[in-house]
C-alpha cells in the first residue's frame, strides 16, 4: 500500500466530524481524487483561527472564495480585505465551461452558478464602495499610540491630552481636532490648564504633532472622521439567511499599508470591546480573511504586532475568526502563527537555499503523516493542497492533499457588479456623506479668534485713549501757544501804542517849544534886528 493510500483512509476516518461543516475538497490518493474522502472544516471551529499559504499564482484567492462562499451559504456574515480587486466576483454567478464541468464531476462536487450577498466598502472614501471612517475619539490613546509607535512617555501625554478634552468636551473627530488640542496645550495659555493634573513638553508634543503629519502623509487624514461606522454591520445576514460578504476593497494598500493595518487594529479592538463572550458556538458571528497578510507585518512596529498577536488570543472567545492569506508561513510572526489551528497549504517553492530552508521548517509544523512532506509541498498543482484542522475535540486532523472545489461565483473581477450593488446599498444614506461637526478645532479657533479680537479691542482702546491724550496735550499746547502769541500781539500793541504816545507828546512838546519860540524867537529877533523897542 503506497503512502497516500495509508493517509487515505487515515482522512476518512479523521474527517467524520458530527456538526456542521464547511466543504472544502476532496483528497487524493496518488494524485487521483476520492470523492469519498471529503475534506472540510467543522463549522464550530472556524474561530480557532486559520491561515491559507502558498506560493503565487497556486490558488489560494480560489481557496479563499471557496471559504467565503461555504460560511456565507451558513448564515456566517464573513469580512474580505481584497488587496488585488479579484474578489469582487463573490458578487455574480460564475461561468461553466468544460474544464470546470470535468474537474466538478471528478470531485464529485455538485456545482451551480451562484452569486452571494455582498457589500463593498472602501478605507475613507477612497475608490468604489461604502466609506469606512473612524473618529480619533473611538480609536482612543493606547491604540493610537500603537500606531504611531510612542514610547512610554509620549503615550502618557497622550492620554493626557484625551483626558483633557474629554474634561473640557472638546470632541475628537479626525486629525485636525486632535492637532488643535496638542497645539493649545503646548501653548503659554495651554500650559496653565494642565498645572494641576501635570503637563506636557514642548518636545513630546512636537514629537506627537510630528508623528500626525506623518499618518497624514500615510492617507490616515481620510480615515479618521465622521459619520463613524458601526463595525456590527459587518455582522448582518441578508433576508434569505446567507449571511453578507463584506468585501474592502484595497488596490492601493501596497501604497500606503499603515492605513489598513490601523484600520484592523480598530476594527478587532472596536469588535472585541463590544461582543459579549459566547465561549465555544456552534458557528462563528464572523470570520475575517485578510488577503496578501504580510503586507501587515512588513516594517510593522512592535507595538503593532503585540497588539494582533493579543487579539488573535482573545477574540475568538468573542466568536470570531481569523484567517491570514499569504505566499509563505514565515511571512507571520510565530506567536501567531501558533494560534492558527486551521491550515491550507498550497505549493511551495524552493528555487534558492532561502526557500528551501523555509520549505522545510513549514514541512515539519505540520502533524506526522505518510507523505513526504516536502515533496507533497513541491509538488501540489494548481487548486491542490494540504490541509489539517482542528477536530471538535481539539485535535488536529490528518494532512490531507486535497483538491479543491470550485467557486460558484464569478473567478474573476466584477466591476459592474462593485457598481450596482454600491449604487443598491442601503449603507449609503448612512456614511456616504461626510460630516464636519462643530467639535475640539472649531472651538479652540473661535476661542482663539475671541481671545484676539478681545486683544485687538483692547489695544485699540489703549490706541485711542493714547491719541486722545496725545490730542489733548496737543490742544493744550496749541492754547498756550495761541495765549503766548496773544500775549506778545498785546505787549507789541502795548508798544506801539507807548511808542505812539511819545510820539505824540514829542509832537505836541516840540510844536508848543516850536510855537513859544516862534513867538517870542520872532520878537527878539526884531528887537536885535531892530535895536530893540525905541
Amino acid at each position: 500500500m503506497s503512502n497516500d493510500a495509508q493517509q487515505l483512509e487515515a482522512i476518512k476516518n479523521g474527517y467524520s466530524f458530527e456538526g456542521k461543516t464547511i466543504p472544502l475538497g476532496v483528497a487524493t490518493c496518488d494524485g487521483v481524487p476520492d470523492p469519498e474522502a471529503k475534506v472540510s472544516l467543522p463549522l464550530s471551529m472556524m474561530n480557532r483561527h486559520g491561515l491559507v499559504a502558498g506560493a503565487t499564482g497556486t490558488g489560494k484567492t480560489k481557496t479563499l472564495q471557496v471559504l467565503a462562499e461555504q460560511l456565507s451559504a451558513q448564515g456566517v456574515p464573513v469580512f474580505l480585505a481584497d488587496m488585488k480587486g479579484d474578489l469582487s466576483g463573490l458578487a455574480a454567478p460564475g461561468e461553466n465551461s468544460e474544464k470546470l464541468a470535468a474537474r466538478s464531476a471528478s470531485l464529485g462536487q455538485q456545482w451551480e452558478a451562484k452569486s452571494f450577498p455582498t457589500e463593498f466598502f472602501t478605507l475613507g472614501g477612497e475608490g468604489i464602495g461604502v466609506p469606512i471612517r473612524a473618529t480619533i475619539e473611538s480609536f482612543g490613546p493606547i491604540l493610537l499610540s500603537r500606531v504611531m509607535d510612542l514610547n512610554s512617555t509620549q503615550e502618557s501625554a497622550l492620554q493626557l491630552i484625551f483626558h483633557y478634552a474629554d474634561q473640557k468636551n472638546l470632541e475628537l473627530y479626525n486629525l485636525a481636532d486632535l492637532r488643535a488640542v496638542i497645539q493649545f496645550l503646548s501653548s503659554p495659555e495651554g500650559k496653565a490648564e494642565l498645572s494641576g493634573i501635570g503637563g506636557i513638553s514642548s518636545a513630546t508634543a512636537g514629537v506627537i504633532l510630528r508623528e500626525l503629519v506623518t499618518l497624514e502623509a500615510e492617507g490616515m487624514e481620510k480615515f479618521f472622521g465622521e459619520p463613524e461606522f458601526e463595525p456590527q454591520e459587518f455582522l448582518r445576514t441578508a433576508a434569505d439567511g446567507r449571511g453578507v460578504i463584506s468585501i474592502l476593497e484595497l488596490a492601493d494598500v501596497q501604497a500606503n499599508p499603515k492605513l489598513f493595518s490601523t484600520f484592523l487594529m480598530w476594527l478587532l479592538a472596536d469588535l472585541f470591546s463590544e461582543l459579549p463572550e459566547v465561549g465555544d458556538v456552534e458557528k462563528p458571528k464572523l470570520v475575517f480573511f485578510l488577503d496578501e497578510a504580510h503586507l501587515l507585518f512588513n516594517g510593522a512596529s512592535k507595538a503593532f504586532k503585540e497588539a494582533i498577536t493579543q487579539t488573535v488570543r482573545l477574540i475568538r472567545s468573542k466568536g470570531v475568526g481569523l484567517f491570514f492569506i499569504t505566499q509563505t508561513p514565515k511571512d507571520l510572526p510565530a506567536e501567531i502563527l501558533g494560534q492558527l489551528a486551521n491550515r491550507v497549504q498550497h505549493a511551495l517553492r524552493a528555487f534558492t537555499p532561502d526557500d528551501q530552508k523555509a520549505l522545510t521548517a513549514t514541512a515539519r509544523t505540520f502533524p506526522k503523516s505518510a507523505y513526504d512532506m516536502e515533496e507533497a509541498l513541491t509538488s501540489a498543482g494548481i487548486g491542490e493542497a494540504l490541509v489539517t484542522v482542528m477536530s471538535e475535540k481539539g485535535a488536529p486532523s490528518p494532512v490531507a492533499k486535497t483538491k479543491i472545489f470550485a467557486p460558484e461565483s464569478l473567478m474573476a473581477p466584477a466591476p459592474e457588479a462593485i457598481s450596482s450593488v454600491v449604487a443598491a446599498s442601503s449603507l449609503n444614506d448612512r456614511y456616504a456623506t461626510v460630516v464636519d461637526s462643530y467639535s475640539a478645532y472649531e472651538k479652540l479657533t473661535e476661542t482663539q479668534q475671541k481671545q484676539e479680537e478681545q486683544t485687538l479691542s483692547a489695544e485699540q482702546q489703549k490706541e485711542a485713549e493714547r491719541l486722545a491724550k496725545e490730542q489733548e496735550k496737543l490742544e493744550k499746547e496749541r492754547a498756550k501757544e495761541a495765549e503766548r502769541i496773544a500775549r506778545a500781539e498785546e505787549r507789541e500793541r502795548q508798544k506801539r501804542n507807548d511808542a505812539a504816545m511819545r510820539i505824540g507828546t514829542n509832537i505836541v512838546s516840540t510844536l508848543g517849544r516850536e510855537l513859544v519860540r516862534s513867538i517870542f524867537g520872532t520878537k527878539r529877533s526884531s528887537r536885535r534886528r531892530g535895536g530893540g523897542f525905541f
